[in-house]
């Protein structure tokens, strides 16, 4: 028998009481703050059919969330994702007929698409592996902290595939540039957390027991500042790139007036009136 992919179920991803009931990860909301972990730490954390849809799921409910100002995305054990899981996944495609392995390729796609899509900054801690979609998963956050120790690796062509995966002929080189792009999609080699700092891909880098800390610290100050403008900056950042630097200057003239009808603009005139520290209240 065939696996069954998955089909998008619109319970996922709904905030509240049973939050924490998610099957394939492990999820914290405190203050604003939802930490999501991949916690298969004896196999490197690697994804399989369900954990893909539930994340994928997980991600879009954060469109109509409340409680959430901002996600730590990280893996337990020391190591952040190896990919898919071999036996799990990729035994099982070899099997599958084309139009099965569509509806794979387009649900995995549909992961990066919602991590993208949703207002709240993704901070991406990464320690140990961070491989395959592992890496995109890192890629389609908005920031990413690493450890000395981190490597990533686009390893698709190692399993016989093209480098084009879940967006990374599109995400990667606008992360580090076309040509360190085009290396690391054709040679699947891993990438250094050094060569990652160097070339933009992590944004800093801390010894592993500061890595979640400082996550949370970066996610903490997201969180208190003014949300609705945040994700304002995210869908920007994100459309802009099909865009002239006319189509781009308009829109964010229509971005910023809208941000300047929100109460947390008139906030920071009076507490800057007041010489008093802003309080942001996302609206």
């Amino acid at each position: 028998m065939k696996h069954p992919i998955p089909e998008h179920n619109p319970m996922h991803g709904q905030f509240g009481p049973a939050a924490s009931a998610t099957r394939h990860f492990s999820l914290a909301i405190a203050d604003g703050i939802a930490t999501v972990t991949l916690n298969r730490p004896e196999r490197k954390n690697p994804l399989t059919f369900d954990s893909y849809a539930e994340l994928r799921d997980w991600f879009l409910g954060l469109q109509r969330a409340t409680d959430v100002k901002a996600v730590v995305l990280t893996g337990a054990g020391g190591n952040f994702c190896s990919g898919g899981d071999v036996h799990e996944i990729i035994g099982p495609l070899t099997k599958m007929s084309m139009p099965e392995l569509l509806t794979f390729t387009r649900m995995t796609g549909a992961l990066v698409s919602a991590m993208r899509a949703c207002p709240q900054p993704i901070i991406a801690a990464i320690d140990g592996v961070c491989a395959g979609a592992g890496a995109m998963m890192a890629l389609a956050s908005d920031l990413r902290l690493g450890t000395p120790v981190a490597t990533v690796a686009f390893l698709f062509t190692r399993v016989g595939l093209a480098g084009a995966d879940m967006g990374a002929c599109a995400l990667l080189p606008r992360m580090i540039g076309q040509g360190r792009a085009s290396e690391l999609l054709f040679t699947g080699r891993a990438m250094s957390a050094q060569e990652g700092h160097a070339w933009g891909f992590f944004n800093a880098l801390h010894e592993g027991g500061a890595l979640l800390p400082a996550a949370h610290k970066l996610a903490a100050q997201l969180a208190q500042g003014p949300t609705f403008a945040h994700g304002m900056t995210k869908t920007m950042l994100h459309q802009e790139w099909a865009m002239t630097l006319d189509q781009a200057i308009e829109a964010e003239a229509q971005a910023q007036a809208i941000c300047m009808q929100t109460q947390d603009f008139r906030r920071a005139y009076e507490a800057f009136a007041a010489r008093q520290r802003p309080v942001f209240e996302g609206d």
